[in-house]
Protein backbone atom coordinates (compact mmCIF):
# COMPACT_ATOMS: atom_id res chain seq x y z
CA UNK A 1 0.00 0.00 0.00
CA UNK A 2 0.91 3.52 -0.64
CA UNK A 3 0.95 4.44 3.46
CA UNK A 4 3.90 1.82 3.92
CA UNK A 5 5.98 3.28 1.78
CA UNK A 6 5.53 6.91 3.36
CA UNK A 7 5.99 4.97 6.75
CA UNK A 8 9.59 3.62 5.62
CA UNK A 9 10.31 7.14 4.20
CA UNK A 10 13.80 8.71 5.23
CA UNK A 11 12.88 11.82 6.89
CA UNK A 12 16.33 13.49 7.55
CA UNK A 13 18.05 15.83 5.80
CA UNK A 14 20.24 15.28 1.67
CA UNK A 15 23.09 16.09 3.80
CA UNK A 16 22.34 13.70 6.42
CA UNK A 17 21.67 11.30 4.05
CA UNK A 18 24.63 11.50 2.35
CA UNK A 19 26.67 10.76 5.24
CA UNK A 20 25.05 7.73 5.88
CA UNK A 21 24.90 6.73 2.68
CA UNK A 22 29.34 7.37 2.78
CA UNK A 23 29.50 6.10 6.36
CA UNK A 24 27.76 2.81 4.50
CA UNK A 25 30.39 2.45 2.50
CA UNK A 26 33.28 3.01 4.98
CA UNK A 27 32.37 0.27 6.58
CA UNK A 28 31.43 -1.80 3.99
CA UNK A 29 27.52 -2.24 4.89
CA UNK A 30 25.18 -3.28 2.58
CA UNK A 31 22.58 -0.69 1.36
CA UNK A 32 20.10 -0.36 -1.21
CA UNK A 33 18.27 3.10 -1.93
CA UNK A 34 15.60 3.58 -3.52
CA UNK A 35 15.34 7.49 -4.75
CA UNK A 36 10.92 7.63 -5.22
CA UNK A 37 9.26 10.45 -6.56
CA UNK A 38 5.21 9.66 -7.53
CA UNK A 39 5.75 7.96 -10.38
CA UNK A 40 7.75 5.33 -8.64
CA UNK A 41 5.42 4.98 -6.09
CA UNK A 42 2.95 4.26 -8.69
CA UNK A 43 4.45 1.97 -10.58
CA UNK A 44 5.22 0.45 -7.30
CA UNK A 45 1.09 -0.01 -6.81
CA UNK A 46 0.55 -1.30 -10.29
CA UNK A 47 4.00 -3.66 -9.95
CA UNK A 48 3.37 -6.47 -7.28
CA UNK A 49 6.96 -7.24 -7.09
CA UNK A 50 8.30 -3.94 -7.11
CA UNK A 51 6.05 -3.15 -4.52
CA UNK A 52 7.29 -5.83 -2.38
CA UNK A 53 10.87 -4.60 -2.85
CA UNK A 54 9.50 -1.18 -1.09
CA UNK A 55 8.15 -2.82 1.57
CA UNK A 56 10.93 -4.89 2.26
CA UNK A 57 13.43 -3.94 5.03
CA UNK A 58 16.23 -4.60 2.80
CA UNK A 59 15.34 -1.00 0.77
CA UNK A 60 15.75 2.40 1.93
CA UNK A 61 13.60 4.81 0.26
CA UNK A 62 14.61 8.37 0.26
CA UNK A 63 11.89 11.40 -1.21
CA UNK A 64 13.07 12.39 -4.83
CA UNK A 65 10.09 14.20 -6.07
CA UNK A 66 9.09 17.25 -4.46
CA UNK A 67 5.57 15.48 -4.75
CA UNK A 68 6.49 12.88 -2.71
CA UNK A 69 8.13 15.49 0.05
CA UNK A 70 4.58 17.75 0.05
CA UNK A 71 2.63 14.63 0.16
CA UNK A 72 4.53 13.23 3.03
CA UNK A 73 4.62 16.92 4.87
CA UNK A 74 0.47 16.59 4.27
CA UNK A 75 0.40 13.03 5.80
CA UNK A 76 2.09 14.69 9.18
CA UNK A 77 5.74 13.47 8.44
CA UNK A 78 8.80 16.29 9.01
CA UNK A 79 10.76 16.02 5.88
CA UNK A 80 13.49 19.00 5.30
CA UNK A 81 13.20 18.59 1.22
CA UNK A 82 13.99 15.93 -1.32
CA UNK A 83 16.91 13.23 -1.43
CA UNK A 84 17.59 13.88 -5.08
CA UNK A 85 19.32 10.93 -7.16
CA UNK A 86 21.49 12.29 -9.62
CA UNK A 87 23.40 14.36 -6.25
CA UNK A 88 23.53 10.92 -4.12
CA UNK A 89 24.68 9.40 -7.44
CA UNK A 90 27.58 12.09 -7.70
CA UNK A 91 27.97 11.93 -4.34
CA UNK A 92 29.56 8.69 -3.68
CA UNK A 93 31.18 8.88 -6.96
CA UNK A 94 32.97 11.57 -5.26
CA UNK A 95 33.25 9.99 -1.94
CA UNK A 96 34.48 6.59 -3.37
CA UNK A 97 37.31 8.69 -5.14
CA UNK A 98 38.44 9.85 -1.90
CA UNK A 99 38.56 6.81 -0.11
CA UNK A 100 40.09 4.85 -3.36
CA UNK A 101 36.93 2.61 -3.50
CA UNK A 102 35.56 0.70 -6.33
CA UNK A 103 32.49 1.82 -8.20
CA UNK A 104 30.71 -0.68 -10.93
CA UNK A 105 28.26 1.29 -13.39
CA UNK A 106 25.56 -0.14 -15.15
CA UNK A 107 22.98 0.94 -17.82
CA UNK A 108 22.04 4.29 -20.30
CA UNK A 109 23.66 3.56 -23.33
CA UNK A 110 27.26 3.48 -24.57
CA UNK A 111 28.14 7.03 -25.03
CA UNK A 112 26.42 8.18 -22.27
CA UNK A 113 28.17 5.57 -20.18
CA UNK A 114 31.58 6.41 -21.60
CA UNK A 115 31.20 10.14 -21.29
CA UNK A 116 30.62 9.01 -17.59
CA UNK A 117 33.84 7.31 -17.22
CA UNK A 118 35.85 9.56 -18.67
CA UNK A 119 34.78 12.57 -16.40
CA UNK A 120 35.15 9.91 -13.39
CA UNK A 121 38.48 9.29 -14.75
CA UNK A 122 39.30 13.31 -14.99
CA UNK A 123 36.93 14.70 -11.76
CA UNK A 124 37.82 11.83 -9.38
CA UNK A 125 40.66 10.09 -10.17
CA UNK A 126 40.87 8.34 -6.45
CA UNK A 127 37.84 6.30 -7.43
CA UNK A 128 38.47 2.88 -9.12
CA UNK A 129 35.95 1.57 -12.25
CA UNK A 130 35.52 -2.19 -11.27
CA UNK A 131 33.01 -2.25 -14.37
CA UNK A 132 31.31 -0.23 -16.76
CA UNK A 133 28.26 -1.90 -19.35
CA UNK A 134 25.66 -0.08 -21.09
CA UNK A 135 22.26 -1.20 -20.86
CA UNK A 136 20.83 -2.51 -23.85
CA UNK A 137 24.08 -5.05 -25.14
CA UNK A 138 23.94 -7.39 -22.15
CA UNK A 139 21.81 -9.60 -19.94
CA UNK A 140 21.03 -8.07 -16.39
CA UNK A 141 21.71 -11.64 -14.50
CA UNK A 142 24.97 -11.82 -16.15
CA UNK A 143 26.03 -8.74 -15.52
CA UNK A 144 25.47 -8.89 -11.78
CA UNK A 145 26.83 -12.27 -11.89
CA UNK A 146 30.23 -9.93 -12.85
CA UNK A 147 29.49 -7.51 -10.13
CA UNK A 148 29.33 -9.73 -7.91
CA UNK A 149 33.09 -11.33 -9.21
CA UNK A 150 34.28 -7.41 -8.79
CA UNK A 151 32.89 -6.87 -5.17
CA UNK A 152 32.67 -3.15 -5.35
CA UNK A 153 31.92 -0.66 -2.83
CA UNK A 154 29.38 1.27 -4.79
CA UNK A 155 27.33 0.29 -7.64
CA UNK A 156 25.11 3.02 -9.72
CA UNK A 157 22.24 0.97 -11.79
CA UNK A 158 20.41 3.36 -14.77
CA UNK A 159 18.22 0.77 -15.92
CA UNK A 160 14.38 2.51 -14.93
CA UNK A 161 12.46 1.62 -13.07
CA UNK A 162 11.18 -1.00 -12.05
CA UNK A 163 14.00 -3.32 -14.25
CA UNK A 164 16.93 -1.67 -11.81
CA UNK A 165 15.39 -1.88 -8.44
CA UNK A 166 13.91 -5.25 -9.22
CA UNK A 167 17.40 -6.71 -10.49
CA UNK A 168 19.21 -4.84 -7.29
CA UNK A 169 16.95 -6.61 -5.02
CA UNK A 170 16.99 -10.16 -7.10
CA UNK A 171 21.37 -9.94 -6.28
CA UNK A 172 21.42 -8.35 -3.09
CA UNK A 173 21.35 -11.43 -0.67
CA UNK A 174 24.89 -12.24 -2.63
CA UNK A 175 26.84 -9.68 -1.04
CA UNK A 176 28.08 -9.18 1.41
CA UNK A 177 29.14 -5.30 1.53
CA UNK A 178 28.12 -2.44 -1.18
CA UNK A 179 25.72 0.45 -1.56
CA UNK A 180 23.51 -0.29 -4.24
CA UNK A 181 21.45 2.67 -5.90
CA UNK A 182 19.14 2.99 -9.00
CA UNK A 183 19.24 5.71 -10.63
CA UNK A 184 17.50 5.95 -14.01
CA UNK A 185 18.99 8.90 -15.94
CA UNK A 186 21.04 10.48 -13.86
CA UNK A 187 23.89 8.95 -15.68
CA UNK A 188 22.97 11.41 -18.83
CA UNK A 189 23.16 14.42 -16.33
CA UNK A 190 26.23 13.25 -14.60
CA UNK A 191 28.23 12.71 -17.95
CA UNK A 192 27.57 16.21 -19.47
CA UNK A 193 24.73 14.46 -22.30
CA UNK A 194 21.74 16.23 -20.28
CA UNK A 195 21.43 19.45 -18.82
CA UNK A 196 20.32 19.23 -15.62
CA UNK A 197 17.46 22.16 -14.61
CA UNK A 198 19.06 26.02 -14.05
CA UNK A 199 19.77 26.77 -10.45
CA UNK A 200 16.50 28.79 -10.14
CA UNK A 201 14.40 25.67 -11.29
CA UNK A 202 16.02 23.95 -8.49
CA UNK A 203 15.57 26.56 -5.67
CA UNK A 204 11.79 26.26 -6.29
CA UNK A 205 11.22 22.52 -6.62
CA UNK A 206 10.58 22.94 -10.56
CA UNK A 207 12.70 20.66 -11.75
CA UNK A 208 9.77 18.45 -13.22
CA UNK A 209 8.36 21.51 -15.04
CA UNK A 210 12.65 22.14 -16.83
CA UNK A 211 11.72 18.79 -17.61
CA UNK A 212 8.95 18.45 -19.28
CA UNK A 213 9.67 21.73 -21.10
CA UNK A 214 12.76 20.27 -22.59
CA UNK A 215 10.88 16.71 -23.24
CA UNK A 216 7.25 17.71 -23.74
CA UNK A 217 6.26 13.96 -24.80
CA UNK A 218 7.18 13.29 -20.37
CA UNK A 219 3.92 15.20 -19.85
CA UNK A 220 1.36 12.75 -20.91
CA UNK A 221 3.00 9.90 -18.30
CA UNK A 222 4.10 12.54 -15.59
CA UNK A 223 0.22 14.18 -15.66
CA UNK A 224 -1.35 10.85 -15.45
CA UNK A 225 1.02 9.49 -12.46
CA UNK A 226 1.05 12.59 -10.36
CA UNK A 227 -2.87 12.68 -10.47
CA UNK A 228 -3.43 9.28 -9.49
CA UNK A 229 -0.73 9.38 -6.88
CA UNK A 230 -2.20 13.13 -5.53
CA UNK A 231 -5.82 11.32 -5.40
CA UNK A 232 -4.28 8.30 -3.05
CA UNK A 233 -2.73 10.52 -0.77
CA UNK A 234 -6.00 12.22 -0.24
CA UNK A 235 -7.93 9.56 0.19
CA UNK A 236 -4.75 8.52 3.01
CA UNK A 237 -4.94 11.57 4.72
CA UNK A 238 -8.49 11.17 4.78
CA UNK A 239 -8.51 7.99 6.59
CA UNK A 240 -5.79 9.42 8.62
CA UNK A 241 -8.39 12.24 10.05
CA UNK A 242 -11.02 9.61 10.33
CA UNK A 243 -9.54 7.16 12.53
Amino acid sequence: MLKDYFEKLYTGSQADFFRLADGAMDREERLFVVTANPEVMMIAQATPELDAVLCSDAATIVPDGIGVVRAARGLGLELPGRVTGVELAWELICHAGQTGRRIYLYGAREEVLQALVRRIGTEVPGAVIAGAKNGYDHEDDAVFRDVLEQRPDLVLVALGVPRQELLIARWLDEFDKGVFVGVGGSFDVLSGQKQRAPEIFLKLNLEWLYRIAKEPKRFGRFFRSNVRFLGKVRRIGGLDRRD
